[in-house]
């Protein structure tokens, strides 16, 4: 009570903070008459005047004033748009890094327009990560005339890019791409032999974009390069035969977790049924031998009782496509991990595809916590602000609107099943349709929305319906979503970053039915047409109410609900929300509490009849915290795991750019070499322990395998001296007196070449294989929790002695190799070609639940081999310009993956996409 009080009268934190910004906005302002004087050339000089104040010691705090009133007024030239208050705050709240929580329709894209411009004097280069290829483009595109205007370069990444053309774009001031380029491009320079080959350049600052989605939604899901492991395709099909004949009463499913588990007389079942097919190798099903079976076992019982075809993936061209659970957009090319896509491929009866293994892999989380400053925007935060502190310490400010919000949101509808449910819907928006006021439906499936198609048809009422299956026209759809009379049925998050204007929007058609007429007076009287139809259309819509925004139902995630109830209202146009919920809706069904829902609405609600209370809706909101609480649970589980790899996986990237820095590394290799022989010393020779307790037969065959020589050792042993310390002095001489003679059969430039390649070579290789080891340890650590221990502790401790073992290996492998490899005597080549990467396949892996949420199939440039080539691998590289030869699709950003557009069959990379 006493906190409510003391709010009404002193208001809210955020309140008082963005109060105090104003005094900054009254200085900007205060600096316009004074920048509207200038003159093209004086506003573009200002860039310049800035860096040199830079250079005499001034911050970016003290020019921030000066620098966003120039922004301001380049914005008023260029596009003929005045930034507002609101956006001059939210701008200063960027650039301080934090998070901007903005309404949608107030102009996130030109506010960031502010901090960007600031901070990209430096020359530092600032990233601005934007949730898809189509935003990235358009808003390099659109912002770039304003930043060009004042003398800043801009850059774009997107797929398929050349390896030069990202390092040019990463190299100009300002460089728009997604969260999945930016994190494989992160990958890929680390796996790279040079720094010439490298892409980017040092972290410095990034704008996120749509901040929610990136940094909370898709983090959960690490970034993963892998290359191709065995075939396995019968193993899947026989366990899938399997797995289909077991009964329901043999297994459980836990939809929360999306698990499914035998029970005890499951486990006897399955036994005997494996065995009789002859897939165990004992009788035992939990045996160590039968470890692999197991996990496709487990796996299959998955695909085939709980992920559901149309909801979770669907059938295209012979081939598995996963739906992704926010967007219900089909994500081609991305592939769910661990054998689970390989056997939702076996229940489909599709062609299975190989399993990949892990070549590096990072979070979003620990990516993007190497931004010395790092900020974000979006229409939706507040309700995750404590997860944006504790993980990337960012605060959340909510920015006021412009205009006040005049959209009316209405009490949830509750009804007793779907069928009712959509009734209701479908007769609510035909009355909306009569009147003319566009209605925007939100689902949360494939199935959802065309199962709501088909009521709407029964009905007689036209629409459009936007779903996986033509994600192509998505933002087109949405952007015509506020026209008079408009239904559209869209998945929740379909069309993000795309505005919905009432009455139409201007530059969607001015693209669709003036895109083959010339400039000239003509074409500029044919957009006068179009701006007042458009005009006197929005006027109709606003009449009849603006938007009405439709919920079929409650999302776990407040966000998801918030953002599509915030697709109405822009800029204070009025409009309606409202969500429609029943008894058999996935959140109510799992989440909800039985007693309460059922019993109330089951005795008191005949068919077809509705109820709407805030009380209910209240209880609904407390259901979706505890879903948003689990899930916060489970991503802070994946940060914890990941940071125990992320402090190894900074040893090694460190140490390979100490590599790849020196000219030479014989000191480097020579204290490798000590290192190894004072293991494989201490290790058969213990110290303290007398000569007939040593293992002098692992010794000499240690020694012969890594040196390639076999000392006296039996007349060593006589000697009465003879003591670990002295084997150890003399098997290092040995191996100097080897080395040195190796050495000199080579040109010195020649043997450093060689010394710097196979320790890069032996590193890359080691890292790969202890990164397959982790992952195999991170599988079966949980179950340490039925020995009282927790998991996650258990974990960082044998990751520990894991990469000490490594490291162990790695000092004897490249000591064996110095030591006894054939090497062929040949001319220094100091401009050949370095090695390039191998073919693999890039994926945005859920630890959890397996999928892969990536945005990219197998990157962009071709690399050839670090390891040595991949036999086998599916993926074919894009050499520079490859994509753009002999390529009648190269406009279109057709995703690597996906079936290429001649209808052939294959997929794009291996079609018309291919070099």
């Amino acid at each position: 009570m006493w906190q409510s009080i003391a709010k009404s009268l002193f208001g809210s934190s955020n309140d008082r903070y963005i109060k105090s910004l104003e005094k900054i906005v009254a200085r900007i302002n205060g600096l316009e008459d004074q920048l509207a004087d200038f003159s093209d050339d004086e506003l573009r000089a200002q860039t310049a005047k800035f860096r040199q104040k830079l250079e005499e010691g001034q911050s970016l705090d003290d020019l921030m004033p000066e620098a966003f009133a120039t922004v301001r007024e380049a914005s008023k030239r260029v596009y003929g748009m005045r930034h507002f208050d609101v956006q001059l705050i939210g701008g200063i709240v960027l650039h301080r890094g934090q998070i901007a929580e903005m309404k949608t329709g107030e102009g996130k894209t030109l506010m960031a327009t502010l901090a960007v411009y600031l901070n990209a004097i430096e020359g530092k280069g600032v990233h601005v990560v934007t949730v898809n290829d189509y935003l990235a483009r358009r808003d390099a595109e659109e912002m770039g005339k304003l930043y060009a205007f004042l003398g800043l370069t801009v850059g774009v990444i997107v797929p398929n890019l050349p390896e030069h053309a990202r390092r040019d774009a990463y190299a100009a001031d300002i460089t728009y791409s997604t969260n999945n380029e930016l994190g494989f491009d992160y990958l890929r320079d680390n796996m790279k032999h040079s720094r010439s080959q490298m892409v980017q350049r040092p972290f410095n600052f990034a704008i996120v974009d749509e901040v929610d989605s990136i940094l909370i939604d898709e983090a959960r899901t690490p970034l993963i390069i892998s290359g191709q492991t065995e075939d396995k395709s019968e193993l899947y099909m026989s366990i899938d035969a399997v797995v289909k004949e077991l009964e329901e009463e043999y297994y459980e499913t836990d939809e929360k977790a999306r698990n499914v588990q035998l029970t005890e007389d499951g486990v006897e079942i399955m036994e005997q049924r494996l065995i009789a097919a002859g897939l165990l190798a004992t009788d035992n099903l939990y045996d160590v031998e039968n470890t692999q079976v197991v996990h496709h076992l487990d796996q299959a019982l998955r695909a085939v009782k709980m992920f559901k075809k149309d909801t979770d993936y669907i059938v295209k061209d012979g081939k598995v496509v996963i739906i992704d659970e926010f967007t219900g957009r089909m994500m081609d090319g991305r592939r769910w991990s661990n054998g689970l896509h390989q056997a939702v491929e076996a229940k489909e009866g599709v062609e299975i595809q190989p399993e990949n293994q892990t070549m590096a892999s990072i979070t979003f989380q620990n990516y993007f916590r190497m931004y010395p400053k790092l900020s974000g925007m979006t229409g939706t935060a507040a309700t995750e602000a404590a997860e944006f502190f504790d993980i990337y310490k960012l605060d959340v400010a909510e920015i006021p609107t412009n205009l006040p919000i005049a959209r009316i949101d209405d009490d949830d509808q509750f009804y007793k099943n779907t069928l009712d449910k959509f009734a209701a819907i479908a007769k609510a928006i035909k009355e909306k349709q009569e009147i003319g006021q566009p209605v925007l439906v939100g689902t949360v499936s494939i199935e959802k929305s065309e199962l709501l198609s088909q009521f709407l048809d029964k009905e007689a009422v036209k629409h459009s319906v936007l779903n996986a299956r033509m994600h192509e026209q998505e933002a087109r759809i949405v952007a015509q979503a506020g026209r008079f009379g408009t239904v559209t049925i869209a998945t929740n998050m379909a069309g993000r970053g795309t505005d919905i204007q009432l009455g139409g929007n201007l530059d969607f058609r001015i693209g669709d039915e003036l895109s083959e007429m010339e400039d000239g007076p003509e074409k500029d009287a044919a957009i006068e047409r179009i701006k007042e139809e458009i005009a006197a259309e929005k006027a109709r819509v606003i009449e009849a109410g603006g938007l009405f925004v439709l919920g079929t139902e409650r999302h776990e995630s407040r966000r998801i609900d918030n953002q599509l109830r915030g697709r109405s209202g822009r800029q204070g146009d009025p409009g309606l929300s409202r969500f429609y919920l029943c008894l058999e809706d996935d959140l109510l069904r799992i989440f909800g509490p039985d007693t309460l829902f059922s019993k109330m609405m089951n005795s008191n609600l005949e068919d077809g009849e509705a109820i709407g209370s805030k009380w209910l809706s209240k209880a609904i909101e407390t259901a979706q915290k505890k879903v948003e609480a689990r899930n916060y649970e489970m991503r802070k589980q994946v940060v914890q795991y990941d940071d125990v790899m992320n402090d190894q996986r900074t040893v090694v990237y460190e140490q390979r750019a100490e590599i790849m820095d020196s000219e030479k590394v014989d000191d480097v290799v020579e204290e490798m070499r000590r290192d190894a022989i004072n293991a494989i010393v201490s290790s058969a020779c213990p110290p303290g322990s007398y000569p007939e307790q040593w293992d002098m037969e692992t010794l000499k065959a240690k020694v012969e395998d890594v040196m390639g020589e076999t000392p006296p050792f039996d007349d060593w042993l006589e000697e009465e001296q003879v003591d670990p310390e002295l084997i150890e002095e003399r098997l290092q001489a040995i191996a100097e007196e080897k080395l040195v003679g190796r050495v000199a059969q080579f040109d010195e430039d020649v043997w450093r070449a060689n010394e710097k390649g196979i320790l890069l070579e032996r590193l890359d290789h080691h890292w790969k294989e202890h990164l397959a080891t982790l992952d195999a340890l991170r599988q079966v650590v949980f179950l340490r929790a039925y020995a009282q221990k927790q998991p996650i502790n258990e974990y960082k401790q044998e990751a520990f002695g894991l990469f000490e073992s490594m490291l162990d290996t790695l000092r004897e492998d490249v000591t064996r190799v110095l030591l006894t490899a054939h090497f062929r005597v040949a001319q220094p080549t100091p401009q050949a070609p370095l090695p390039d990467l191998p073919d693999f396949l890039t994926g945005h892996i859920d630890p959890l639940s397996g999928e892969d949420n990536s945005n990219d199939g197998d990157g962009s440039a071709r690399f050839a081999p670090l390891f040595g080539s991949l036999a086998g691998s599916p993926v074919a590289g894009v050499g520079p310009g490859g994509a753009e030869r002999n390529d009648p699709y190269k406009d279109q950003n057709v995703n690597r993956n996906a079936p290429c557009p001649c209808g052939s069959g294959s997929k794009y990379k291996h079609c018309h996409g291919a070099v």
